[in-house]
């Protein structure tokens, strides 16, 4: 990259950020095309031996393994259309779909939890002897196939709601498939009747437990929040150290998709020429960028600044009304 294209895209806040990794990407597709053949095959074997052995745990085990399958689908849909280019109807690309997808993983997990839990209280009170040894070897195998998958989806999952989403579902998966082993050896030394049922509730309360933190950072990316962890005091702190930056104004900070941070604002300094505020505007772009991994920056810089009572912008749905905002 030449001087000119390298200053370029400094300029824009782009030189360090997480914008687009092809082969990050095309990895993630392969790793959740095997996760999805693997699920789905075993979903049939499990549901199979729950409805044979009359275990609810291993029937809370195969509709729970169901939704991780349809969730290993959206994932890869959503890795698979990220892909895709930016375009006028779509100026921000597909990145979107996998916030929507992991939301829809979320909700997923929450009504799998309620249905398990119902059908749990039910079985407590209708109890039927489960098959102790045919839990136990269906639940080990359960444990193998999405721990191995987990750890096939770890890495990225660090990097991408979408995949966390397709991760926290393996493993959610992997550790009640562990319980459902541990009910199998009760029900075989002890012959209880209540081991099953109770197992199937433990395994609600974790699939609700590893969904809530999904639920509520996808509806926090859909709402356009503030993303976790960024100190919006410090990043205000940080613009006021500017000295040629007088004034902001109208500050947004929201998150695109996964590791993709933007921000707009006003920046109000004194009058001088065109080249003193792009010099300014540059030197703001980089500091977002390096401090807050902001990688998209919009910054209009003027010498005039609108009656506001606050840094951040009070939008109103009526344009024509005489003290809303122009942007």
């Amino acid at each position: 990259m030449g001087e000119s294209e390298s200053r370029r895209a400094k300029t824009l806040g782009h030189g360090a950020c997480r914008h687009h990794h092809p082969r990050l990407e095309a990895g993630s597709e392969r790793k959740l095309a095997w996760a999805i053949a693997l699920t789905t095959a075993f979903v049939f074997v499990e549901g199979a031996a729950g409805y044979w052995s009359k275990s609810l745990a291993l029937l809370s085990d195969a509709v729970h393994n169901l939704s991780d399958a349809l969730a290993l689908m959206f994932s890869w849909y959503a890795v698979h259309a990220a892909r895709r280019p930016s375009n006028s109807r779509r100026t921000y690309g597909y990145h979107r779909i996998g916030i929507l997808t992991a939301l829809a993983n979320a909700i997923t997990l929450v009504v799998l939890a309620v249905w398990i839990a119902w059908e749990a209280v039910e079985r407590i009170k209708s109890p039927a002897p489960p098959v102790g040894w045919t839990m136990i070897v269906v639940a080990a195998a359960a444990i193998f196939i999405n721990g191995l998958i987990s750890f096939w989806l770890h890495s990225d999952a660090r990097h991408d709601l979408n995949i966390r989403g397709a991760y926290l579902h393996m493993l959610g998966d992997a550790l009640t498939a562990s319980a459902v082993v541990v009910a199998g050896l009760i029900v075989v030394f002890t012959r209880s009747t209540l081991a099953d049922p109770i197992v199937s509730l433990i395994i609600a309360i974790v699939i609700l437990w590893s969904s809530w933190g999904l639920l509520i950072d996808s509806t926090d990316v859909l709402l356009e929040s503030t993303p976790k962890g960024l100190d919006m005091n410090g990043l205000e702190r940080s613009l006021a150290e500017f000295p040629e930056v007088v004034g902001v104004h109208d500050l947004h900070v929201w998150t695109i998709a996964s590791e993709m941070i933007a921000c707009s604002c006003h920046l109000v300094v004194d009058d001088q020429q065109v080249s003193g505020g792009q010099r300014i505007q540059r030197a703001v772009a980089e500091m977002l960028r390096d401090r807050f991994g902001i990688c998209h920056a919009t910054l209009q810089i003027e010498t005039d600044c609108c009656e506001t009572d606050s840094i951040f912008c009070k939008l109103r749905k009526n344009p024509l009304q005489t003290d809303s905002h122009t942007h």
